[in-house]
């Protein structure tokens, strides 16, 4: 329940109708149009976003995506 401001520029969506709620669930949505944006994969570990997360418009609105991806990935933070 967070609003984030990001870049994004893109000629395809995800449709929901197209995903199935056993395997995955929606993490964001675009408050301009209600795209999906961002979509979290409940077998593995997967996420991805429709979004430019390094383009840090806000205060590093999205930064902790690169912290996530790098813990699931074993690493630590940088």
């Amino acid at each position: 329940n967070r609003v984030y401001i990001t870049s994004q520029n893109h000629g395809y969506v995800v449709d929901e109708k197209t995903i199935n709620p056993s395997v995955a669930d929606i993490s964001f949505i675009s408050m301009n149009d209600g795209s999906i944006e961002g979509l979290s994969y409940k077998n593995g570990k997967i996420f991805s976003v429709q979004f430019h997360p390094e383009a840090s418009p806000g205060p590093h609105d999205t930064g902790f995506l690169f912290d996530r991806f790098l813990s699931l990935m074993g690493g630590d933070r940088l």
